[in-house]
């Protein structure tokens, strides 16, 4: 399974990287992790900071299913101070967004599975593309690394020094 994670309010490397930490808990194998990039805001308010976006990899535990594992995520990003939405694509200290779990398929108000637009966002398929460049979503005909190649040129992601 895979989680992307972004960060654009605090001291947001420290947060990604105690994040990881605790997403390295819930595996039950070693953790892939990209790096860690820079990315302007997407679909946000204007004057929204960068963000710091990476994406990891790991393999579930027993008995973890799409719908527990969000909830986890969900109460990390509480634990990381985010708050209850104010506003569409605000900023925030911590976001998790599960990409896929496995290949499983989800459309209810809680979950969409894989993630509605990770296809379509640079943020989350670069960094993807790094540790799984061969993953392809359910519901898409290409891997990772093509899909990143379809997409328009943007300023490249860079990594903070």
């Amino acid at each position: 399974m895979f989680v992307a994670l972004g960060s654009n309010l605090g001291e947001s490397r420290r947060t990604l990287g105690q994040a990881i930490e605790r997403l390295a808990q819930l595996s039950n194998g070693p953790l892939l992790r990209s790096a860690i990039r820079q990315t302007a805001p997407v679909d946000c308010p204007p004057g929204s900071p960068p963000f710091l976006n990476a994406v990891v990899g790991f393999l579930p535990r027993p008995g973890e299913t799409p719908e527990s594992l969000l909830a986890r995520l969900q109460e990390l990003e509480r634990e990381f101070g985010r708050r209850p939405r104010q506003g569409l694509n605000e900023p925030r200290p911590l976001d998790l967004d599960l990409i896929a779990f496995g290949g499983e398929v989800r459309a209810t108000p809680q979950l969409t599975l894989p993630h509605p637009r990770a296809h379509l966002r640079r943020f989350v398929l670069q960094p993807l593309s790094e540790i799984a460049p061969g993953l392809v979503l359910p519901g898409q005909e290409a891997a990772v690394a093509r899909l990143l190649e379809r997409l328009p040129k943007d300023p490249p992601n860079r990594r903070p020094s």
